[in-house]
């Protein structure tokens, strides 16, 4: 599994300085973080970057400023994961590998809550030839952080997501944004869908990021959305919804089998 070519981005990030990755982890690493999202045209994206109030710097890895992302999502064969997040059950956590093509790098993750609704992500080095199996040791390290045997030890391969990046950093306020376009999203039984938006996703530690502030002075309120658990609920109706219901209503297309 690998991802696809890059495309053409819509994301204007000329006038915005580069900052590399270590030097970006070095301001906004944010692995435990509070995550908002959104979903807006390219238009609004642009606006945001060129007028929010902020010290932005761009990464940019081995000179490119859009980076492909893949990730390949784990569950149960009754799907018990994207039941939890839907019924807002917890505890609850998203296991998946992660493959940078740039740097031909996989990460696996574990993205768990904690208390006051914090997202907190613990992730390890993967293989990437191997992205869409679980290793023993893989299931021995989702199995650490999440203290979940009997699920862990059914997890198999879902979803397959595919996508660009862009992110921006604020120095000031060590918050960053994330614009991801083109995503992809094909199942374990080949259904594919495509999203024609563009998903933000503002991180912080505490306080709203002024990515946010500018976001809601233009009535740009956060949405309900995640890659996993909304796509797999358009691919397949018959799973539970209700907490992704407007979201679809509004933004997703009909899936192509």
């Amino acid at each position: 599994m690998g991802t696809g070519p890059s495309q053409p981005s819509s994301i204007k990030t000329e006038s915005i300085s580069a900052i590399d990755l270590d030097e970006m982890n070095k301001y906004a690493k944010l692995q435990t973080r509070i995550d908002r999202k959104y979903i807006v045209t390219p238009g609004i994206c642009n606006a945001l970057l060129a007028n929010a109030d902020v010290n932005g710097r761009v990464l940019e890895i081995n000179t490119q400023r859009n980076t492909p992302y893949q990730s390949v999502y784990f569950d149960t064969p009754n799907l018990d994961l994207h039941r939890a997040a839907a019924y807002r059950r917890r505890p609850r956590f998203k296991a998946r590998t992660r493959y940078y093509k740039q740097t031909n790098t996989a990460m696996l993750e574990v993205k768990t809550k904690d208390g006051r609704g914090k997202t907190i992500k613990s992730r390890t080095k993967y293989d990437p030839t191997t992205l869409d199996v679980l290793t023993e040791e893989a299931r021995q390290y989702i199995t650490s952080i999440t203290g979940d045997t009997k699920i862990v030890s059914n997890l198999q391969y879902t979803l397959t997501t595919q996508y660009q990046r862009t992110t921006i950093v604020d120095l000031y306020t060590q918050t960053r944004i994330t614009c991801d376009e083109f995503l992809t999203c094909t199942d374990w039984e080949n259904n594919t869908l495509s999203f024609p938006m563009i998903i933000l996703e503002t991180k912080s530690s505490q306080h709203p990021s002024p990515f946010d502030m500018w976001l809601w002075n233009n009535r740009h309120r956060p949405t309900r959305i995640s890659k996993y658990c909304t796509t797999l609920a358009v691919l397949h109706p018959d799973l539970p919804s209700n907490k992704w219901h407007q979201t679809i209503k509004n933004y997703y297309p009909v899936p192509v089998s």
